[in-house]
């Protein structure tokens, strides 16, 4: 089979995806690679070309996103699809559905600007505050007491809307559960929030409970590939961030996750390419 891997520069020497494309060349399949802040793309001949599926990796902003809507909307099999790609991507709207299905998230607030923190009241803090398009943990703050709001310098603040997070007591590190079909890998990762706290990015066992999670999870935003976020709390587990592909490179390097969703084996139909999800 053939696929179109949508990429930016940022990951063309990065373990993830590239270990992917590695693998699918493997099992004898062939794969392009699509940069589309390097090259043009004809869409007069998309349907042409010969793919049985695009697949998206790239940032929020990037225009890789677009190419992938094209390829949807004449027919070709993406993975993930666009519209799941959209609800995870805007973190306002992914909270949003997290908390309309009952899933554990913590009490958020969408903030136009870091000026308008001053109106939540002081009793949800302290606060994470993160861009609502942000990726791979950064821009990512804590905010203690509204009286560091007076020092708090934010980058972005220009460029992003963010989320206001109550920040919930966890062990310090947290959990990235990966997925790809019904295939769920857990990895204990260092907290962007706790830098002081020394955790070996290394695999975990995996809970029926953390697996439960993670599976409706991509049910609910029609996920075929995708990564959540977990800390744990007196309270139980609790979602942190959800994304589409992550850059899960120690998980996939050291065979924890094999991407069954994209090619099982040469001879892989397209229904299973899509995990039946799409």
């Amino acid at each position: 089979m053939r696929f179109c891997f949508i990429i930016e520069a940022r990951y063309r020497n990065e373990s993830m995806p590239m270990v992917v494309v590695d693998q699918l060349l493997q099992w004898g399949h062939e794969v392009d690679l699509l940069e589309p802040d390097k090259t043009v793309t004809c869409l007069t001949d998309l349907t042409t070309q010969g793919f049985d599926a695009y697949v998206l990796k790239t940032v929020s902003d990037g225009p890789g996103l677009s190419i992938l809507e094209a390829a949807e909307a004449v027919g070709i099999p993406t993975i993930n699809n666009s519209r799941s790609i959209h609800l995870v991507r805007d973190k306002a709207i992914a909270t949003a559905v997290v908390q309309a299905h009952g899933l554990p998230i913590p009490l958020t607030y969408f903030v136009a600007h870091p000026r308008l923190l001053t109106q939540i009241p002081e009793e949800y803090y302290p606060l994470v505050v993160k861009p609502t398009n942000g990726s791979s943990c950064r821009g990512i703050y804590r905010v203690d007491s509204p009286a560091d709001l007076a020092t708090l310098e934010i980058a972005e603040a220009n460029t992003s809307f963010f989320l206001a997070q109550r920040y919930v007591e966890n062990t310090g590190f947290d959990i990235k559960l990966y997925v790809a079909g019904a295939e769920v890998y857990a990895v204990a990762k260092r907290s962007p929030l706790h830098p002081e706290v020394e955790v070996d990015k290394r695999p975990i066992p995996l809970s029926p409970e953390l697996r439960k999670l993670a599976l409706h999870i991509g049910k609910i935003f029609g996920l075929d590939i995708y990564g959540l976020d977990v800390v744990e709390t007196s309270h139980g587990s609790v979602v942190v961030d959800i994304n589409d592909f992550p850059s899960g490179s120690l998980a996939i390097c050291d065979g924890i996750v094999d991407p069954p969703v994209i090619a099982h084996r040469p001879n892989t139909s397209r229904q299973h390419i899509l995990g039946g999800g799409s």
